[in-house]
């Protein structure tokens, strides 16, 4: 895991310096300022808001770079190094702790493993406000701020930091035993029918590999396949499958993209929307799987009783999560982009024109996103299109003057960076907050019974496997997959792209905030529908199956007990004719 993190981070030492776009520039000791509005005709500007397709100079020998290959292999070898954690981890606990107190064990883990994403947020927060070429550049050329869309912060930090501290947690896990002694009989005659009926008894499992048999790995693959079809075999935990696939969907996507939510909706900065899901979100999540595990403990959950704990929880996270449609607020004012150069006063979503009469003597490029506030309290794209024709300080305290298109009568000037309408976000944003606390928090309650709907109705033997494929499966057909369709739906929400150095669509600089809020959390809760769609099948088969094993219990311990008073009647007869012996012997004597 530590030389994964390393290598995630290898990037940004192999390539070059991040530059931004921008008509701002530092100047060292002297007054005199270029022009953002270059007059002359019209540049040769692109159609439909078109990125051009030259790219840059000097930018040749950086287009075939691929570093997403070092991010790619260094979780490779994250996923390799979690493994004892989760899922041996977890069979690990389960195999030598007590039936009564699993549940709180593994809870303990779940919980410990949400809490590391605390840290994890709070680090990037802090990350998120240092600059990415820190160290590498001078700090007061910089003439972005964190709250700039085009800021970047220094990601590459917080893995390095998490590759020293993974790298130090590896020394304790050198000294666990490689067994614990087992507290009571753990055998399969102590389960209760309910705990064996998850996976019927087969040929297969009669035999097993005990901690001190070394196995060949030709033996153990050659019962691999047939284990993993007895596996899949059972309707119930290939329904739990589909459930968790689907609903990890909905979660890792909305967790993915939930920062981003918070700074397009409500205009927070990236650094404090990890802040705030470090403090509040995350925290609210440990503490449900902690209280879903002690209520477990305490209300002594069976299988049934713990499917329905986490299905209810769910529901009720799934209707608070409803009003999340009313929250948002009003999208930023940018001229030509949410509303017209004529009509400043109203937001619209149509296709606005960036070139208007008050800079048509500029040669503006509609491709650069450079946005300055106006006196009149809307944005400009940039300075060119506000129409300013001088500037004067230096790098974020640079102000343009002569703006013809603020409009503003006596003080045509704008300022580097957006205007911070948030007057009606500041109302609403607390609101959003303590609701995502309470989603958060009912919708967890249900994690830690529902991970012990799976670990209690396995066979033993096949824990680890399906615990294993389990977590294959979910990280692959979830964790791959939902943050890049999640992505892409949001992204077609976008009003205005930024431009690659090297030609080519960039980051989305604004988003269309009412179409971002309903793909996003449309889609998030149309997958939690599909999946509790599933789990009216997955209750009816669990039902039965706890049915005709009932019954099986019944009848073996029937014939058990048949046979038991057959032994009994036996001894009577032997007994009563010791007693007829003696009393013969007594009468002739």
């Amino acid at each position: 895991m530590s030389i994964g993190t390393f290598i995630i981070a290898l990037p940004h030492f192999i390539i070059g310096r991040y530059k931004y776009e921008t008509s701002v520039r530092w100047l060292e000791n002297s007054t005199l300022n270029p022009s953002p509005c270059q007059v002359g005709s019209p540049a040769n500007l692109s159609q439909d808001d078109k990125l051009p397709e030259v790219p840059a100079t000097g930018c040749e020998s950086d287009s075939n770079l691929s570093m997403w290959i070092y991010v790619l292999l260094g979780n490779v070898l994250r996923g390799i190094g979690e493994t004892p954690v989760q899922p041996l981890g977890i069979s690990y606990i389960d195999d030598f702790a007590t039936e009564e107190n699993a549940a709180l064990y593994v809870g303990c883990v779940q919980t410990i493993s949400v809490v590391g994403p605390v840290f994890g947020y709070l680090l990037g927060s802090l990350c998120a406000k240092i600059y990415v070429d820190i160290g590498f550049v001078k700090m007061e050329t910089i003439t972005i701020t964190p709250a700039d869309a085009r800021w970047v912060g220094a990601w590459w930090l917080g893995y390095l930091i998490a590759g020293v501290i993974t790298l130090l947690s590896a020394i304790p896990f050198w000294f666990l035993p490689r067994s614990l002694p087992i507290s009571g009989s753990r055998g399969l005659e102590k389960c209760a029918p309910e705990q064996t009926s998850f996976i019927k008894g087969s040929d297969l499992l009669k035999h097993k590999y005990p901690a001190e048999e070394h196995t060949s790995f030709v033996e153990m693959a050659k019962d691999f396949i047939p284990t993993l079809r007895t596996l899949l075999g059972h309707p119930v935990y290939v329904t739990y499958l589909c459930v968790t696939i689907i609903q990890l969907n909905s979660l890792i996507g909305m967790v993915t993209y939930k920062p981003k939510y918070i700074e397009q909706h409500f205009r927070q900065s990236a650094s404090k929307a990890n802040f705030l899901m470090g403090v509040i979100n995350i925290p609210a999540v440990a503490l449900g799987m902690f209280s879903g595990g002690v209520l477990m403990k305490r209300l002594k959950l069976n299988i049934m009783a713990a499917a329905k704990f986490a299905f209810g929880t769910s529901l009720i996270g799934y209707f608070l999560s409803l009003f999340f449609f009313a929250m948002s607020c009003e999208n930023a004012k940018v001229a030509g982009v949410t509303l017209s150069y004529n009509s400043i006063d109203t937001i619209s979503y149509d296709n606005h024109s960036l070139s208007t009469a008050c800079n048509s003597y500029c040669s503006c490029s509609e491709s650069d996103w450079d946005p300055v506030c106006g006196k009149n309290g809307i944005t400009y794209v940039t300075p060119c299109l506000a129409g300013c024709t001088s500037s004067a300080g230096s790098g974020k305290d640079t102000v343009f003057t002569n703006c013809s298109c603020v409009g503003v009568a006596g003080n045509l000037t704008a300022q580097t960076g957006q205007c911070l309408n948030t007057d009606d976000c500041d109302r609403m944003f607390p609101y959003f907050l303590a609701l995502s606390v309470i989603t958060s928090f009912i919708i967890s309650l249900g994690g830690t019974p529902g991970y012990m709907l799976l670990i209690r109705c396995i066979n033993p033997q096949l824990k680890s496997l399906a615990l294993g494929f389990h977590s294959l499966a979910t990280r692959t057909l979830a964790g791959i997959p939902a943050p890049i369709y999640f992505g892409a739906i949001i992204d077609t929400t976008c009003l205005k792209w930024g431009q690659k150095r090297c030609g080519g669509i960039g980051a989305c600089r604004i988003y269309n905030t009412t179409a971002y809020r309903i793909a996003y959390l449309g889609l998030t809760l149309s997958l939690r529908t599909i999946s509790f769609i599933i789990c009216i099948p997955g209750f009816i088969l669990l039902s039965q199956q706890l049915k005709v094993e009932e019954r099986n219990a019944i009848h073996v311990a029937l014939t058990n007990g048949g046979a038991e008073l057959e032994s009994l009647r036996k001894e009577e007869f032997v007994i009563s004719n010791l007693s007829d012996n003696s009393t013969d012997r007594e009468t002739r004597l």
